[in-house]
Formats: structure tokens, C-alpha cells, sequence
């Protein structure tokens, strides 16, 4: 077998868990776009890392399993695993959370709530009277 044969069924079996966690529990534009920067972030990384590594002479590949295309020195096979890291595990960790618990509020959902501002308000205005009642003389 070669390593983009055992890669490409890597980010496959990845790939379609994300699809079945994208269809169950329909996460938001946010969630997208911190996945799609967490992939870029490790893209990068791994193809810097590997490429010092290899450079380094810390280890090789066998040149008749790889398909010969590489960024910088790193072979394409590598980036596979972040890739499929980042497609499988927050993909797993929304499927596996429980369905009844309450997700957190989104960035543009503090915008329109209201009752956060008014229960903060109220809890200032009660620990002002309390403080006030107490240093009122009897």
C-alpha cells in the first residue's frame, strides 16, 4: 500500500464523518470558519515542521510509496493527517455531545439578548439597596 492510499482512507473515513455531523447537528458559519482556520493553521505547520525535519535528516520515505508531489520538502501524503484531524475530531465532538445541552450562545447572539443585561441590572441594583440598608442607622 502506499502512504497516499492509507492517507486518502484517512481523510475519506474523516470526511464523511463531518458530512454526518454537518446533516445531524447543522453547525453554524462559525464553526466552519474556525474549522477552516484550524486546517490552514495546521496545513502550514506541518508542511514547515516536516520540511526541517526531513531536512534534518530525522527520517525518510520510501521514494517508490509516495507520489512524488511535495510542498516545500514535505510530501503531499503528510498533510493528509492534520486534515483529517481537523475534519474527524470536531466533527466527533458535536456528534458526541449531548443533544439536550445548551450550546453556546453565538457572537451575534449577545447582540439580541436582552435578558442577560437586565438580570445583571437587577442583581447591581438588589447588592446596592442591600449595601445601603446596611449602612442606614436604626
Amino acid at each position: 500500500m502506499t502512504y497516499l492510499g492509507l492517507a486518502l482512507g484517512f481523510v475519506a473515513v474523516s470526511a464523511a464523518v463531518a458530512l454526518v455531523a454537518a446533516a445531524v447537528r447543522r453547525p453554524g458559519r462559525a464553526w466552519w470558519a474556525a474549522t477552516a482556520a484550524v486546517a490552514a493553521v495546521l496545513l502550514v505547520l506541518t508542511a514547515v515542521f516536516d520540511s526541517l525535519m526531513i531536512a534534518a535528516d530525522l527520517f525518510r520515505y520510501d521514494e517508490n510509496a509516495l507520489a512524488g508531489v511535495r510542498v516545500w520538502l514535505t510530501p503531499v501524503e503528510d498533510l493528509a493527517w492534520p486534515l483529517a484531524a481537523v475534519l474527524l475530531l470536531p466533527a466527533l465532538w458535536e456528534l458526541l455531545a449531548p443533544r439536550d445541552a445548551p450550546r453556546e450562545p453565538q457572537p451575534d447572539d449577545s447582540l439580541h439578548d436582552d435578558t442577560r443585561h437586565d438580570e445583571t441590572r437587577q442583581d447591581e441594583t438588589r447588592h446596592d439597596e442591600t449595601r445601603h440598608d446596611e449602612r442606614t442607622p436604626r
